[in-house]
């Protein structure tokens, strides 16, 4: 079958019936897994600082130095959570953090060979707007980043800092954040040496649906050329605690942002959070338009267990991590918590078998 136009994804997006969407994209799913197992890893989410100076609009985890509840993770700290993760048999530790105006290469260097100095455990870590700051902070080209990182023991790269591949969108989320040809410029150059990434959308904010149409086609493009990304993660956007989601600046909010809310609220893109409806029907669409990424993640995160259980039912097959620790979600108020028993137990109710796997996706063990 001829893969679908960006035409028809966003006829399919605008006005097919969900459950025949989802029935689609369960197909698909099953053709591309027919062993009926979702998968899932064990690990922790760190982040080694709060401070950063994008001070994105949808963010409310950044926090500027100045401000009580700021910090810097010592390596005391990190040890003890990385020993933790191990304990409770996590294989990954997603490491990601703001971008602290101090911090020069030198520091990620000495971060990751500590790290692997001392624990067997794949770094995931530094999402492309880090990557792009590193490397403009220490005057070396994406590549030669990458390179250094990789040798100090950076492993593979998440995929956040996408939200929405549109630079008019981008302008009105983080302004001060990569545009869309950096982010897919780091995953292309990590995916030419040898490193895999997976991808990520954040939806339901101020994109309408050609962007999201937009989105997804810019990761069919890459994966097409470099065959990189081991899955894709849509998740939706949550206002809490945010300065695109109040009515006004939250606390700590600098002045100097050049999109205020009400500016957004007048040129007609309010958030609109995406409902669970909305986010199934996203889920179902990516499953069908990335027809060569192999892995499609459910967020129980930003959904909750029963939503991510009938994901299962509409183009998902991974269940994403236990997620040990998880800050940025929560700190907008949204906190889902689960237990592996818990994913276990979700994946087994939906009809399938539930497996460990590791960063790349290798079984290591069934349920």
């Amino acid at each position: 079958m001829n893969r679908l136009t960006k035409k028809q994804a966003l006829d399919l997006l605008k006005k097919a019936d969900l459950l025949g969407l989802g029935e689609w994209a369960d197909g698909t799913r099953k053709n591309l897994h027919p062993e009926k197992v979702v998968t899932f890893v064990v690990d922790r989410n760190i982040n080694y600082t709060n401070i950063c100076i994008n001070k994105c609009t949808f963010c409310a985890f950044w926090r500027d130095k100045k401000d009580k509840d700021a910090y810097v993770l010592n390596k005391n700290e990190l040890f003890k959570k990385i020993q933790e993760t191990i304990a409770l048999g996590g294989t990954q530790i997603l490491m990601q953090g703001g971008l602290h105006p101090d911090f020069g290469i030198e520091y990620y260097i000495d971060l990751l060979k500590n790290i692997k100095s001392r624990f067997d455990i794949n770094v995931h870590g530094f999402s492309p707007p880090e990557i792009c700051y590193i490397a403009d902070r220490s005057n070396l080209t994406i590549k030669e980043t990458l390179n250094i990182l990789r040798a100090a023991g950076l492993d593979s790269i998440p995929g956040g800092g996408a939200e929405i591949l549109s630079d008019r969108v981008r302008e009105i989320l983080s302004p001060r954040k990569i545009k869309s040809s950096s982010w897919l410029k780091v995953m292309e150059n990590a995916h030419m040496l040898g490193m895999r990434t997976t991808a990520t959308m954040m939806f339901g904010s101020v994109e309408k649906p050609e962007d999201i149409i937009e989105h997804l086609d810019a990761i069919r493009n890459l994966q097409d050329k470099t065959k990189g990304f081991t899955a894709f993660i849509p998740w939706t956007f949550q206002p809490g605690n945010t300065k695109l989601g109040s009515k006004g600046p939250r606390k700590g909010t600098v002045p100097d942002l050049r999109t205020k809310r009400s500016e957004v609220v007048e040129s007609g893109l309010s958030p609109h959070p995406a409902t669970a409806v909305e986010y199934l029907r996203v889920l179902a669409l990516s499953r069908l338009y990335l027809d060569n990424v192999e892995n499609i993640q459910a967020s129980w995160v930003t959904q909750g267990l029963k939503i991510a259980e009938v994901a299962l039912k509409f183009g998902a097959n991974d269940f994403g991590s236990t997620m040990i620790e998880e800050n940025v979600v929560a700190s907008t108020g949204i906190s889902y918590s689960v237990s592996m028993e818990d994913i276990i137990r979700a994946i087994k109710n939906a009809g399938f078998k539930p497996a460990q796997r590791d960063t790349y996706y290798k079984i290591l063990k069934e349920f």
